[in-house]
């Protein structure tokens, strides 16, 4: 399956992410971007969007490039820094890019922002596998 393609296959058959409401703005083989508007049922008390919320779009946009090689690729380790707090209404962008790709181990960063303004910085390590993807 063309690397590309494959962010388009693997939302299709994920229903958080799709009840998220993101959608794919661009990918291709080694970087993905990926949007999503903030809703009233995600935010917090205080509020703001939940922190998860900014994770699971950066997530997202990890798992999507990790897995534009072609092999099926599964988080070993995610890490997040939240920098602007996020409200009703806003929308976000999370742009992968594999940051270094070794043989089975592959090191993503995650921007995630609103217009031009960083929100989150997104560090994640994945595991390719044997496994193709395919159509």
């Amino acid at each position: 399956m063309e690397g590309a393609k494959i962010p388009h296959k693997m939302l299709s058959q994920d229903a958080y992410s799709s009840w998220l409401g993101i959608e794919i703005i661009s990918a291709e083989i080694g970087r993905v971007t990926v949007g999503m508007t903030i809703r009233k049922e995600m935010l917090n008390s205080m509020n703001k969007a939940h922190g998860g919320i900014t994770y699971s779009l950066a997530d997202t946009a990890f798992g999507f490039t990790a897995n534009t090689h072609g092999k099926y690729a599964v988080s070993i380790e995610t890490s997040i820094n939240h920098i602007e707090a996020l409200d009703e209404g806003d929308y976000i962008t999370a742009t992968a890019t594999v940051n270094l790709q070794k043989t089975k181990v592959g090191f993503n960063i995650v921007e995630v922002k609103r217009g031009n303004e960083l929100v989150a910085l997104f560090k994640g390590v994945v595991y390719r596998t044997n496994k193709d993807w395919t159509v």
